[in-house]
């Protein structure tokens, strides 16, 4: 069936919307309707054939008083789903009363298999019968649905002399006019559409952006592919297709298993039912998801791995409920976000409770494969925050410092702004392979794609803009060829990197001995009873013994006590405090910047070796800014005198 046919039936079920339930549902809730309506129909459909013998399948298992019955049905009706009821929608349609029709329908719904039935409690149908029963629409709705204008079944519908009235619909097409549908209403509901629903441009550049850089390293097998965060299962969906066609081209043949967690319910139940369409049951399967499955809280494939992974998380996102299941940020034990790295048994993961994006990424990394040729490949969208936010030592810097340390980040492209549904915020495509190519190793290539992209004729929510054809193959080839240009830079990865330093001054209070130290006791009441002064004396807590070698960067001072040169300590005065950055790159490294940037303006400051904190951030704007040149003062003057004159007489007029 070409794509013309399958648009025309996308837009006659788009129809049945306007003509069952107008004036009975607002535009944005006639999902709750047709979607599931979508489902059933074309699971109806694909059962009709075997409804007898799974009748008689069930027959016989209950007489046998066989209690696990799911996959003796399942071979019984040829298709990873089942229904036991003894009605079809078709033996629906002739009811003489709603309340009979009403109470048919429901008895039909509850003879479906477990896993229809989650997609059915998902989606919250049973909870629109009465509504459509009490409107008179049920029956309606069905007898569109059974329309003979249309064709859901696979097998094709003939004309009476035998020939083909309409073609059979595969699984393929199926899914594909069920996701037109579900992009079509995620659209209409532009203020939610992005929150579940990533487009299909982004999600095709993330697809080429971990597969391209091993097609040639494909070999006939099996791979799983994963996402976090699946939504309506549409970038698991595209990343399959990209690797089944990558595949084919190189004569190799593939086999894919799809695993997904989405925690919003009715987003769960399409992705489901999306796989469960095209003919995909154990992908159906493996989607976990609902309210109780966060993928932060409560990860449903612990023990897995996986060998590509897409994903477009919740970013700005609170997860501080997760984080109460977890038992807080002293209790959690996951050994997702508590690892060892840099000597650190304990190195936390664990993100701001306001925002928990990086989680997702730190999910996925703990998802990788480490033994097999290809490792694992990783595309993430994330927003701006995630390359800067967090000190260093909090949990979105130690996740960036994990990544780079372990020389896991190939790249990060810029995307156009308004790019996607719901916000028109910056976002980034992070890349992560942990089987870097020779020529990648120990380096990261940003990209600056933010002025490739083709204008929308209409905006969609946010969305102005979408990457074309030309725009995804152009970042790709970018991306391939990892040279230096205009819109590519390549660094080192510790270029990233920094050392947070403390950086300590003496307490100078007025009246103090020069000639002792103080205990920390009598310290606390001079800061109570002594004024500050610059001009005073520093606060001595500690004189070493001989055979101590004076080290002012590191806070052994050399001193005159009671006549003699001695090795002293000063006590740090808090308000002075301050914390210097130094790149990991800086030559002759932490000392030579003090030296060089603090001491020639605070000769007596000195850094604490222990308060040396490691931290990576990220920044575009530093390494694709491009200064706007100066206006000359001729052209400032020009429009000075333009002004003046515009302007003449006009403060006569006021006065008058």
């Amino acid at each position: 069936m070409d794509q013309s046919e399958l648009n025309w039936i996308a837009n006659f079920i788009w129809g049945i919307a306007d003509d069952v339930l107008r004036d009975l549902y607002v535009r944005g809730k006639y999902r709750d309707v047709i979607l599931p309506m979508v489902v059933l129909r074309r699971l109806d459909a694909l059962l009709e054939p075997s409804k007898k013998d799974v009748l008689d399948m069930k027959e016989t298992l209950d007489k046998a008083r066989i209690v696990h019955q799911d996959q003796a049905l399942r071979q019984a009706s040829g298709q990873a789903f089942y229904n036991t009821s003894k009605f079809t929608l078709r033996d629906l349609r002739a009811r003489a009363s709603q309340q009979q029709l009403k109470a048919d329908f429901e008895a039909y719904l509850d003879g479906f298999s477990p896993n229809v039935q989650d997609i059915l409690e998902k989606f919250e149908f049973r909870n629109q019968i009465p509504r459509l029963s009490k409107a008179d629409a049920l029956g309606t709705l069905i007898e569109k649905f059974l329309s003979p204008d249309i064709n859901l079944s696979p097998n094709p519908v003939l004309n009476s002399d035998g020939s083909v009235k309409h073609p059979g619909l595969d699984n393929h097409g199926m899914g594909t006019i069920f996701e037109e549908l579900v992009r079509r209403f995620n659209e209409e509901n532009n203020e939610e559409a992005g929150e579940h629903w990533t487009p299909r441009d982004a999600v095709k550049l993330m697809a080429r952006l971990v597969f391209l850089p091993v097609a040639e390293q494909i070999e006939s097998g099996t791979y799983l592919l994963y996402d976090g965060a699946c939504g309506t299962g549409g970038m698991l969906t595209v990343a399959e297709e990209t690797l089944l066609q990558l595949a084919e081209s190189h004569g190799k043949q593939v086999a894919t298993h799809l695993y997904g967690q989405e925690i919003n319910a009715e987003t769960y139940a399409i992705a489901k039912a999306d796989f469960l369409l095209k003919g995909e049951g154990e992908a159906a399967d493996n989607i976990m998801g609902g309210p109780e499955y966060s993928t932060l809280s409560n990860d449903a494939f612990r023990s897995r791995r996986f060998d590509f992974m897409l994903s477009n998380p919740p970013y700005g996102k609170s997860w501080k409920s997760d984080l109460e299941r977890m038992g807080g940020k002293a209790g959690t034990k996951d050994s997702r976000f508590l690892i060892e790295h840099g000597g650190d048994a304990e190195y936390s993961l664990l993100t701001r409770s306001s925002d928990g994006q990086m989680l997702f990424l730190a999910n996925m990394l703990s998802k990788m494969k480490h033994e097999t040729p290809l490792g694992s490949r990783i595309a993430e969208v994330h927003n701006g925050s995630s390359l800067f936010t967090g000190d260093a030592g909090q949990g979105e810097s130690n996740i960036r410092r994990w990544i780079i340390e372990n020389d896991w980040l190939e790249a990060i492209v810029a995307l156009p702004l308004n790019m996607f549904y719901n916000t028109g915020i910056a976002t980034y495509v992070w890349v992560i392979s942990n089987c870097k190519a020779e020529h990648r190793k120990g380096k990261v290539q940003l990209i600056d794609a933010t002025q490739w992209f083709k204008p929308l004729r209409k905006n969609l929510g946010k969305k102005n803009c979408e990457l074309s054809e030309e725009d995804i193959q152009r970042i790709s080839d970018t991306f391939l060829a990892f040279e230096e240009t205009e819109q590519s830079k390549i660094f080192p990865s510790a270029a990233f990197g920094y050392w947070k330093v403390t950086v300590e001054r003496p307490l100078r209070l007025t009246g103090i001995d020069s000639n002792r130290a103080y205990t920390p006791k009598e310290i606390k009441a001079l800061k109570e009873t002594a004024s500050r002064d610059e001009a005073a004396s520093p606060v001595i807590k500690k004189i070493h013994k001989k055979g101590i070698e004076p080290d002012s960067l590191h806070g052994l001072f050399e001193a005159s006590i009671d006549g003699k040169r001695r090795l002293v300590e000063y006590e740090p005065d808090t308000d002075l405090r301050d914390a210097e950055q130094v790149p990991l790159l800086e030559p002759g490294g932490i000392e030579a910047f003090i030296r060089r940037e603090v001491l020639p303006y605070t000769p007596d400051a000195w850094y604490d070796p222990e308060s040396i904190k490691t931290g990576y951030e990220i920044s575009f704007t530093r390494y694709f800014y491009k200064p706007q040149p100066l206006r000359s003062l001729e052209e400032i003057r020009n429009d000075i005198l333009a002004l003046e004159k515009e302007t003449e007489g006009l403060l006569g007029d006021i006065l008058r």
